[in-house]
Formats: C-alpha cells, sequence, structure tokens
C-alpha cells in the first residue's frame, strides 16, 4: 500500500532537484555568456586575442564590493553602473595606449602583450584592494529562495539569467539592426570601403574594444554575489570565458550563447555524477569540438 505514495514522492523529488539543477547550469552558462560575448565581440571585429579580458572582470567585481561598502543598502544598483563603467575606462585607455598598435600583427605577439596587461592589472589590484578575499550580498529584493514547480530556487539566479538575455539580445540588435552593428561587421570584410564612406577606424575599433571591456566589467559585478571576489579570478574567467569562445567560435555572439550553455551543462553534470572529474569535462568537450571543427561549432575558418 505504501508503494504509490512512496513512487510518487521520488518523482517529486527528482523534478525538484531536475529543476534546481537546470536553473543553475542557465545561471553559470549565463554568467559565462556576458563574459565571453564581450571577448568574441572584440576577436570578430578586431581579429584581437585579449587575455587582459578577466582583468575587467575582475576590477568589475572589486569595484562592486567597494561601492556596496560605501552604499550598503543601494550599492548593488550603483555598482551596476560603476563597474562596468571602470572597465569601459580601462579598456578605452589600454586600446588606445598599448594595442591599437597589435592589429593586424601575429596572435602570438597579441596574447603576449595582453598577457603582460593582465600580470599588470593583477599587481595594481592587490595594490589597491589587498590580498583579502571580498564578497557582497544580492540585492535585499532578490536575496533567498523561490518556489518552482516544487523546487526551491535562488532568486539571484534569475537576475543572472536575465541580464544574460538582455545582454544577448541588446548585442543582437546592435549588430542586426543599427548603422554601427553594420560598421562592426564591415569592418572585417571591407575595412577600405569604410574608409572611403568616411568611417573613422581607429574609433571605431576603440568604441568595440571599450564594449567588449564594459560587457567582461557587467559580468563581473552580476556574478559577484555568487563568488568569492579577490586575487586570481581574472585568470580564472579569462580561461573558462575562451574555452566557450572556442567551443562556440570566436566571433560569433550566437557561438558564444550555445558554448556557455554547453559549458554550463557540462559543470552541472560533472559536479553531480563525477565531482572530481568536473573539471575535465569541460576541456574534453573542447577537445573534441576542436577535433571535429577546429574553428568552433558556429565559428569561420580565418583565411
Amino acid at each position: 500500500m505504501r508503494t504509490g505514495p512512496d513512487l510518487r514522492g521520488g518523482q517529486h523529488m527528482d523534478l525538484s532537484a531536475f529543476v534546481t539543477q537546470s536553473i543553475g547550469a542557465l545561471s553559470t552558462a549565463s554568467s559565462l555568456f556576458i563574459v565571453a560575448a564581450g571577448l568574441t565581440l572584440v576577436f570578430g571585429a578586431l581579429r584581437l586575442i585579449n587575455i587582459a579580458h578577466g582583468s575587467f572582470y575582475m576590477y568589475g567585481a572589486l569595484a562592486a564590493t567597494t561601492v556596496v561598502g560605501w552604499f550598503p543598502d543601494s550599492g548593488f544598483w550603483i555598482a551596476l553602473i560603476v563597474g562596468p563603467l571602470v572597465a569601459l575606462v580601462m579598456g578605452v585607455g589600454v586600446e588606445m595606449g598599448v594595442l591599437r598598435r597589435l592589429y593586424g600583427r601575429e596572435h602570438l605577439t597579441q596574447l603576449l602583450a595582453t598577457f603582460a596587461l593582465l600580470l599588470i592589472f593583477a599587481d595594481l589590484a592587490l595594490r589597491f584592494w589587498g590580498k583579502n578575499v571580498r564578497s557582497i550580498n544580492p540585492p535585499k529584493v532578490v536575496n533567498g529562495n523561490f518556489g518552482l514547480v516544487g523546487a526551491r530556487v535562488p532568486a539571484y539566479d534569475m537576475v543572472i539569467i536575465a541580464a544574460a538575455i538582455v545582454v544577448g539580445g541588446g548585442l543582437w540588435l546592435l549588430l542586426t539592426h543599427t548603422t554601427l552593428g553594420w560598421k562592426i561587421r564591415a569592418v572585417v570584410d571591407d575595412p577600405e570601403v569604410l574608409v572611403c564612406s568616411g568611417v573613422n577606424i581607429r574609433m571605431l575599433y576603440t568604441g568595440v574594444f571599450g564594449l567588449g571591456a564594459l560587457l567582461a566589467g557587467l559580468a563581473g559585478v552580476v556574478i559577484a554575489p555568487q563568488q568569492a571576489v579577490g586575487p586570481g579570478m581574472d585568470a580564472q574567467i579569462i580561461v573558462a570565458a575562451f574555452i566557450v569562445a572556442v567551443i562556440g567560435g570566436l566571433g560569433s555572439i550566437t557561438g558564444a550563447a550555445i558554448g556557455s550553455l554547453i559549458i554550463g551543462i557540462a559543470e552541472t553534470l560533472g559536479a553531480n555524477l563525477a565531482p572530481s572529474w568536473a573539471s575535465t569535462f569541460i576541456y574534453l568537450l573542447m577537445i573534441v569540438v576542436l577535433a571535429v571543427r577546429p574553428w568552433g561549432l558556429l565559428g569561420t575558418p580565418e583565411r
């Protein structure tokens, strides 16, 4: 007589676990997408591999902890503006001061230069913020859990997912429905035509790079309530973002979304099925994709 209720209870628990894990995977994928979108946008338009992209992410997160310390009640919402702006200013300065001289160079030169920038920014962060790990709480309005199909889901996960949807939709509108988007897409294929039409290519490059840095800073602020903020997070995120971009295809925003979703699912499954091998699954996925399509799922071979 107890078999029926036990089975229904098991099904309910399975559904709850599935919902919780699915939301967790989507949250992970969303935070990765915001970072990887900026990285792949810069590569797609500028053909520049930017290791220092992780620095913009870290500085956005560190700026968020500072702002929240100043304004405990409304600090997070202020940080959503300040963090990306800090990363934007850094990005514009880096592009104009250093990277502008590297366009058209081989990727190894770009990698070495931007890696040096990563180390410089990491040292400056230690001097300004110190070695201590920091953390902030989610805003009160989204702090806690809510019920969804019998499961208790962290409310802040939905904020991260919503932020990724807004970023993805905004980039799609920018690239497909604006003159600026047409210029960004055209700068790779026909830069001479843009120059002849009076477009300032240098300013366009600066704008695109600044937008990529802004997205990295935004990701840092958004993820700060869920992750310890401190030294090393710059290198950690750039590895994950490159894996996402490589799987999806460098230069493809849609590919970055698909790659983020794949990594988010792989991390969640790995953490539940084989926690000690979870990180290995991600690298195996990248190897498989590169073996089949060296330019990624939605990327295009370089000419």
